[in-house]
Formats: structure tokens, sequence, C-alpha cells
């Protein structure tokens, strides 16, 4: 029987090595000082690798945009120079100690902005009034000076006990950590006509904290249901989530959406560590999930940010949406958010 030698290669290939070796070049290049926020400046994308790199991880090697069958360390960059074109002392290293290393381009990550006007969904249109609000539906809080209005995607119902809650981000529910809690969660978001009189659905309870200077697990929030009445767990168009499960590299998954609605995608990472710009500052967190869409198509937008993402094939929930690229998408582990927050899928 013949064999394929990139697939021999990929079975030589100790995992515990490519972890230690994503783990040293992400602290090196991951929390270099570099340009903060978007209420500052954006992060200029230079040669040097502490600028250039936004993400390290683990996934499989591509060679001519087709996958070799080989697992590597990847350096995800804003932008892939020719050969010739970076000097010496800018260059990525083209091994590891003996392991492979792929440098694949994915732009500049960001938290998905709430505040800006998108393209028209498709049916179901996300963006309108549910009673009961669903999962994958315009959700959000109100600023307080009135300076804004926004809109992000309901994730998923949670509970603990007996109480119901709205699950998404913190920068959807929270502002990147600037809300009070109590904080009033409406549904539609007051971006897509909300009404701050009539539409609040829960009140804000809990927000993992963004940290700077250290790595972040997540970027979540819950909000406590108002009335039990006014949600369902049957996210828009895909029904109930089944449970949850552990993201592989090569799954099939989808989400529902407040900007693209239903996308579908794949999973090319499931351990990547990545600095990601928001409106407070750039935040860096370790142990992603990062997916592509299919058919051509991105898996998410602006807007998206808060969706449950889900296992194709068993309706298990794998990732919770949060950031990403024209190209990429950021999602944290669903263990994860679930663990930080002490509550469980409904």
């Amino acid at each position: 029987m013949a064999k394929n030698p990139q697939l021999v290669q990929t079975s030589s290939i100790n995992l515990s090595d490519l972890q230690a070796a994503k783990r040293e070049w992400s602290q090196r290049l991951l929390q270099a000082p570099r340009a903060s926020g978007l209420r500052a400046m954006s992060m200029a994308a230079g040669a040097a690798p502490s600028q250039n790199v936004v993400g390290v991880g683990i996934g499989e090697k591509l060679v001519d945009n087709k996958p070799a069958g080989v697992m590597a360390v990847k350096f995800l960059v804003q932008v892939k120079y020719p050969e010739g074109q970076v000097g010496t002392k800018h260059q990525l290293p083209k091994t590891i100690g003996g392991l492979p290393v792929d440098v694949e381009q994915v732009g500049l990550f960001r938290r998905f902005a709430t505040k800006a006007q998108t393209a028209p969904a498709t049916p179901p249109n996300p963006q309108q009034k549910f009673r009961p609000a669903q999962p994958g539906c315009s959700v959000g809080f109100r600023d307080p000076q009135d300076q804004f209005v926004m809109a992000g995607t309901f994730g998923a119902v949670v509970q603990k006990k007996q109480d119901l809650f709205v699950l998404s981000n913190n920068h959807v529910l929270a502002d990147e950590n600037q809300l009070p809690l109590g904080a009033p969660i409406f549904q539609p978001g007051l971006l897509d006509g909300g009404n701050a009189n009539t539409d609040q659905i829960a009140a804000l309870t809990r927000a993992i904290k963004l940290r700077s200077g250290n790595f972040n697990k997540v970027d979540a929030a819950i909000a406590k249901v108002t009335q039990k009445s006014l949600v369902s767990n049957s996210i828009l168009f895909i029904g109930p989530p089944q449970g949850t499960s552990t993201a592989q590299i090569d799954m099939v998954v989808h989400k529902f959406g407040r900007t693209t609605s239903y996308r579908a995608g794949r999973v090319t990472s499931i351990d990547t560590d990545v600095t990601v710009q928001y409106e407070t500052g750039n935040f860096s967190f370790a142990n992603q999930i990062i997916i592509v869409g299919l058919n051509s198509q991105p898996f998410s937008a602006a807007g998206d940010s808060g969706s449950l993402i889900l296992e194709r094939s068993s309706q298990k929930a794998v990732g919770l949406l949060f950031a990403g690229s024209s190209s990429h998408t950021i999602a944290n582990h669903i263990r994860d958010v679930l663990r930080a927050l002490r509550v469980k899928l409904a």
C-alpha cells in the first residue's frame, strides 16, 4: 500500500512539542507592546513580528493554500510579505526546533463592532423584535450618555439553579467592562430599532473582566431575564443546542448571528493565542478556536459577536463567537465560557 510521506510526518510530531513551541512564541510576540485600541490608533502592520503577528497557534500547514497533512506551529499575520522583502532580523523562523512552521495572512483581528449598520440579513430577520426572544437575534445595551446605539447577538439561554440568563460577550452586554451590574439589556438592540422604554428583556448580572497585560480566556457576560417567558432556548433557524462538545480541527460548524444570519464554517485551529483590537485597548486571548467560512463566504461579520457556534452534525455547542477579521473568525471554547460564568446551557 502506498504511503503519504506527509501523513507519516504528521504522526511523528509530538503534540506537546507543538504546544510548548506555541506557548514560547505566543509569550514572545503577543505580549510585546503595541498601539492600543480603536479609540487610540489602529495597529500598524509592520514587518517586525511583534507588530505583524496577531496569532500563534497549532494547525495544519498549508502549501499553495491547500492542506499539506502536516501539523505545524502557525503564525497568523496581518500581512504576509513575499520572500526577500523582509530583513533578516524581522524574519519568522522557518522551523522551531525541527517542528514545521506555517505563516498565514489573516488581516487585523478586531472584536466585531456593534455600532455600525451592516448589510441586510436574510430571513428570518435577526434584527427584528422576537417574543419570546431567541438566540441568534439582535440584543444590546444602552449607552448611558446616549452617544451611540449598538447591537450584537444573543448567543444562548443559560441557567443557574432556577434563574435564566441571556449569554453573549462582555463587549455586547457590558461595553468592555464599563457598564454597572443591573444595566438593562434590550431585544432588539437599539441600533436595530429597539425601544428603551418597552424592549428590555434582561439586566446585566455578570461580566468576565477583560484584562490587559495577561492572556484572557473568554469575552463573556450574562444578563438575568426579567421574565422567563420572554426568552426561548431555540436558536433562530437552527433549533435548541443539544449539549456541549469540544471543537476539533476540521469540524464543520454553524451559527446564526445578528448580521450574517446563517453561516457554516470549518474549524482550522483549536489552540491559537491572539491579540484582538477593542474600543478600549488591545486584549490578548489564549487557546482560542479559529474558523473559516465554507463556500467562499466569511463565517461572520460585525454584529455577529455573541453567536453560539455549534457542530453541525450533532447540534452541540462548541464555541462563543467574539472577534475576527474579514477572513477568519475567533471563538472562545464554550466550556471555558460556561465554567467562567458558572452556568449551564438551558
